[in-house]
């Protein structure tokens, strides 16, 4: 759609359309109304369903392989003998960086330079699942599968998120934005069927290849389908500071940041809780994580639809979070399989959709669709924080009470509690902010 756009800019790496005629007009092309350039959203369309599909392809790459971290933190920890909390920097410096990397990745969306960093980040991606597969100590891990693929999860992550922002309006976005991220969902099960199927029968290097070379192959198809609607935003700062002084926006960026810091615990841990507390096989703590994932995929679907369709993204996410709390204090509870199946299945439900909704309930703070992938990489760079510190200190409160998982899931429901406050707070602060604007 971008590419028939006559205000498209001469720099698109790739635009076959331009002529040297462009270049006579005036720079200030970049900035001009959005409504003047390219119309409203489409809000639905080939061009921007394909968007979601390549956007859904990006989730099982990025958040589809961390998701499925848990089953990795269980074989080192039993191959390396290495402290929980230790391993878990591994996936919490990805989790960190995915977010963190999206305040500049976010930005390059805007300056019309998506395809680059696109581009890069896959290459990380790939070159760091490689370096995991021939990785044997922990400094190796580290920078392979922490930080490597953490960078490349970072570029690629949030600018397609916006980007797909993009194609939607506010009242139809959290649908199709749920359908990119169950691409997380699906990522989260086909990475660990692949490890229950392959480890025991071609060990960890190749089972891990066969991850890089499925990460290969979306790779192809996401760079043949991205496609930039809008034209570049030249100017403008990295960080908009002046966001920060909405209060609808200040308080959910905190909300987030409290949720985001309970969330991925579960996805951690829940292989070895179920190994070291429930006693169940290797085996089957791999299936307890594939059932986690899965349920992720109707998950974020249902609540993108009840957001669509109901509620909006903030209120929808709201009692999302709150239920995700109330979970992690029912996980207390736990000591047999059955109801572990279904802790698993039942938060992996709300979990997901505290995900998917995330990135379309931030979205929709955002009033001018130019800056989107500015302010979008400024929430993701706060609650960034929360994911790199978030697992690491419920595996230090595990290590505290010797393998009990008492303190940790009490911190995580906390954590919960106190997120949806303050998104409830942020919800009623965005309502009040645009009956003002109304009134104007």
């Amino acid at each position: 759609m971008a590419h028939s756009t006559p205000t498209k800019p001469t720099n698109d790496p790739l635009d076959s359309t331009t002529s040297d005629s462009d270049t006579s007009k005036p720079p200030t092309i970049t900035s001009t109304p959005l409504s003047q350039d390219v119309g409203p959203p489409p809000d639905g369309g080939l061009t921007a369903w394909a968007q979601v599909f390549m956007g859904h392809l990006v989730l099982i790459n990025s958040w589809g392989y961390l998701t499925s971290y848990g089953l990795f933190q269980s074989h080192y920890a039993t191959t390396l003998s290495i402290p929980p909390s230790s391993l878990s920097w591994i996936g919490s410096l990805q989790t960190f960086l995915i977010y963190f990397i999206g305040a500049f990745s976010g930005r390059a969306l805007d300056a019309g330079y998506y395809h680059h960093v696109l581009i890069a980040g896959s290459l990380l991606q790939i070159v760091g699942c490689f370096a995991t597969s021939v990785s044997s100590q922990y400094w190796h891990l580290f920078l392979a599968q922490g930080l490597c693929q953490g960078l490349g999860d970072g570029l690629t992550f949030c600018p397609t998120v916006s980007l797909v922002a993009t194609y939607f309006s506010p009242s139809k976005r959290a649908f199709p934005m749920a359908i990119t991220a169950s691409g997380a969902a699906i990522g989260g099960i086909i990475f660990p069927v692949i490890a229950q199927q392959l480890l025991p029968r071609i060990g960890f290097g190749w089972t891990v290849r066969v991850m890089g070379f499925v990460l290969v192959f979306n790779t192809v198809v996401i760079v043949c389908l991205a496609r930039v609607r809008l034209p570049p935003r030249r100017t403008g700062p990295l960080v908009e500071w002046a966001a920060f002084r909405e209060a609808p926006f200040s308080l959910f960026c905190v909300g987030m940041f409290l949720s985001l810091w309970a969330v991925y615990f579960a996805y951690f841990y829940i292989s070895a809780f179920g190994k070291d507390v429930v006693r169940v096989t290797p085996s089957m703590s791999f299936t307890i994580l594939v059932v986690m994932n899965a349920v992720g995929f109707p998950g974020r679907i249902i609540c993108g639809l009840t957001s669509d369709r109901f509620f909006g993204p903030i209120a929808t996410l709201t009692p999302v979070c709150f239920l995700s709390g109330v979970l992690l204090f029912g996980w207390i509870g736990v000591r047999e399989v059955g109801p572990l199946f279904v802790f698993c299945v039942v938060y992996g439900f709300f979990a997901s959709g505290v995900q998917s909704l995330f990135p379309a309930a931030c979205a929709s703070l955002t009033r001018d669709h130019q800056k989107m992938g500015v302010r979008t990489g400024m929430c993701f760079t706060v609650v960034s924080l929360a994911c790199l510190t978030g697992p690491p200190i419920a595996g230090a409160l595990i290590e505290k009470a010797e393998g009990d998982f008492l303190y940790a899931q009490l911190f995580g429901g906390v954590s919960f509690m106190l997120g949806s406050g303050t998104l409830l707070a942020a919800g009623w602060a965005k309502r009040k902010m645009d009956a003002e604007v109304k009134e104007m």
